[in-house]
């Protein structure tokens, strides 16, 4: 997959008091990047707890749900675009169906 844009997760691991998110933020961009998903039962195979939120949307829970990734998946042109990085918290915040 395209993951667009890795600088989203960089900005975030790189604010002070969310260092602890680096390793498992870089390690789901790499997983991400090297997969070849079809549809979500392809993704569900490796991250078995994402939701599906609607518009093409779908949530990830790293490190334990203590951060959120909202990303926008095509699966038929290969592409992840990463539409949010956050907290649990602020996840919360969000309609994380239109972000």
């Amino acid at each position: 997959m395209v993951v667009i844009a890795h600088r989203a997760l960089r900005e975030f691991y790189e604010t002070r008091g969310r260092e602890d998110s680096k390793e498992a933020l870089e390690c789901w961009y790499a997983i991400v990047k090297r997969a070849q998903w079809k549809n979500l039962a392809e993704l569900k195979s490796v991250y078995p707890r994402t939701d599906y939120v609607g518009n093409d949307r779908y949530v990830f829970n790293i490190k334990g749900n203590k951060y959120r990734i909202v990303a926008l998946i095509l699966f038929q042109v290969q592409t992840v675009y990463i539409r949010f990085v956050g907290t649990h918290e602020e996840y919360d915040k969000i309609d994380c169906s239109t972000i």
